[in-house]
């Protein structure tokens, strides 16, 4: 995201985001240890207009509660779900899928304030765009965070991972 906080632009495009470079940021070594990607169904409409798959042969599941057309992708295991956050993870649990990606603003937003996401790991790129799609939005209440790691990267991007307390900090 940007440093203002901004996860595209408002016409959902993602230029900025060359601003950190192109060097590696541990992002293969994460990807390489989850089990399933969930996105909403605007990033994947965003996706889709990249050309090629990027999630590879990854389980992906689309949140929609109406029809959606996966015929362009070639190569991927993709398919559909609607539910609340809490529903989602138990099947996917039950699924025996255990380190999830979620990756959107909606949908990022909704499981954070379902209390569905223990981690998040955010890297800022080192641009300030001043409008967009924000990461985060409004939540039912204060969501604590415990530090864990701070990383710095030679473009200029910054990676910072929490663990989602337990508690709620108090309003």
């Amino acid at each position: 995201m940007s440093v203002d906080g901004y996860i595209a632009r408002l016409d959902h495009t993602l230029d900025f985001l060359d601003a950190g470079g192109q060097e590696s940021h541990g992002f293969e070594e994460f990807y390489g240890s989850v089990d399933v990607v969930v996105i909403g169904r605007k990033t994947f409409e965003v996706v889709l207009t990249f050309g090629t798959w990027p999630y590879g042969c990854k389980p992906v599941i689309v949140l929609s509660s109406r029809p959606l057309d996966f015929s362009a992708i070639q190569g991927g295991v993709v398919e559909q779900m609607s539910g609340e956050p809490a529903e989602i993870v138990g099947q996917l649990s039950f699924r025996e899928f255990k380190h999830v990606y979620v990756d959107g603003g909606i949908t990022i937003q909704r499981f954070l304030a379902a209390g569905c996401i223990d981690r998040l790991v955010i890297t800022r790129v080192p641009v300030l765009i001043g409008t967009g799609i924000p990461l985060f939005g409004p939540l039912p209440h204060d969501v604590g965070l415990r530090h864990v790691a701070t990383r710095s990267y030679k473009g200029g991007l910054v990676q910072s991972e929490y663990e989602i307390g337990s508690e709620r900090v108090s309003q």
